[in-house]
């Protein structure tokens, strides 16, 4: 089977240049991309189930593994909510898959997106964790506008093994992510 893109030009060329600029001792040190989680969140489901069915589809084309289904925890009786209804799809990428969705998401479907300055370089949790959130699924080739029904968002949730977020960063960049540039 043929290694992924992403991941052969992680190899050869992100991780020796992550190791010259943080002068890491260890090939161990060096940042790696752990999983990529997809999570779409769909609160209006518990009134039509049908929707369910769609974003399923629509998230599986993206990602090219079926969904799992994700349901409430408890019953909120604010917001209209019974235990155990569907309220949202999500997808957990390791290895291969998550390597062939991150080097589709940027260099295909964030190009895409209207009116694009860069991302913001401000989600990252403290421990090298990067959070993207997306307003719309079209950005993706694989999803048919003509069967969708509205425009959806989702967050998308990037695990490093980095330990600080500048490392992190770096990784990311060097993989092609584009940040908004700094102003100093």
């Amino acid at each position: 089977m043929n290694q992924p893109r992403l991941k052969e030009f992680y190899q050869k060329s992100v991780m020796v240049k992550l190791k010259e600029h943080f002068n890491f001792k260890n090939v161990h040190q060096i940042p790696r991309v752990y999983k990529v989680v997809v999570n779409v969140g769909l609160g209006e489901a518990k009134e039509n189930i049908k929707i369910l069915d769609i974003a399923t589809a629509e998230l599986s084309a993206i990602t090219g593994q079926k969904p799992m289904v994700c349901r409430a925890k408890k019953s909120i009786s604010n917001f209209k909510l019974r235990q155990g209804m569907p309220i949202g799809v999500k997808v957990t990428l390791r290895n291969a898959m998550m390597y062939e969705f991150l080097d589709k998401l940027i260099n295909i479907a964030i190009p895409r997106i209207r009116d694009f300055r860069g991302i913001e370089s401000n989600s990252f949790d403290g421990k090298g964790n990067f959070n993207l959130g997306l307003s719309e699924q079209y950005i993706f080739p694989e999803v048919n506008i003509e069967k969708s029904d509205k425009t959806r968002g989702m967050n998308i949730t990037i695990v490093t093994t980095a330990e600080k977020d500048e490392y992190a960063k770096a990784l990311l960049g060097f993989l092609g992510m584009p940040f908004k540039k700094e102003k100093h």
